[in-house]
């Protein structure tokens, strides 16, 4: 998912999905889940270096958009990672084709707490909603509201450096969030020969909505 024109306009491109980890169901089976929360602290005695998170905040509108999405829980990062890959690969894909919908965006995600146990809500943006209630599957439609995002480069384990940057920027403008915050994974993770690509060149948003 190369989307080189985020940055001025999160969520009006079109991309294929079919060419990355949950692009079809084959790929998720082949592919090792890469998105891990953390689950407990560094270790005192792990000197493994470390090196900070890129993070460009921009304050923007949110798009609208029609996101067909899951409902879920996991007891783990692992698991989390696991369920959100089943969901991106293989439930969603099977929907999308069973209704003949049109995606028209990345996959993104809501969660309503960031350490574990994890409940999420998984989605995909779509170009308008079935006309039939599909059971276990959701609707959700983002608004036009002010919004902060943050372009985030790094460790997958280390987005709650970007929610903190983002709450103490809200805290410092005198601003408040109206709803969730939520992330949207516009890189593959993998390159064209499924190879784990540096972390630090894959990006992922977390979108603030705000007032």
């Amino acid at each position: 998912m190369k989307l080189k024109s985020i940055i001025l306009s999160l969520l009006c491109v079109s991309f294929i999905l079919s060419s990355c980890l949950w692009g079809n169901e084959k790929d998720a089976k082949e592919k090792e889940p890469i998105l891990m929360k953390k689950d407990k602290p560094r270790a005192k005695n792990d000197t493994t270096p470390q090196i900070a998170p890129i993070i460009n905040i921009v304050d923007t509108t949110e798009l609208p958009m029609v996101v067909i999405y899951i409902k879920d829980s996991a007891m783990n990062s692992e698991r989390l990672s696991q369920k959100l890959s089943d969901i991106y690969g293989k439930k969603l894909q099977e929907i999308i084709a069973k209704y003949q919908l049109k995606m028209t965006g990345p996959p993104m995600a809501w969660y309503k707490n960031q350490k574990a146990p994890f409940f999420f809500e998984a989605g995909i943006p779509i170009e308008k909603a079935p006309k039939k209630k599909i059971k276990g599957v959701y609707i959700k439609n983002t608004g036009k509201k002010r919004a902060l995002i943050a372009h985030y480069f790094g460790p997958y384990a280390e987005t709650a450096q970007a929610y903190q940057a983002m709450k103490e920027f809200l805290k410092e403008s005198n601003k408040k969030q109206t709803s969730a915050p939520y992330e949207v994974y516009v890189d593959d993770p993998y390159d064209s020969e499924n190879n784990l690509k540096d972390p630090y060149k894959v990006q992922t948003d977390i979108i603030f909505p705000y007032q």
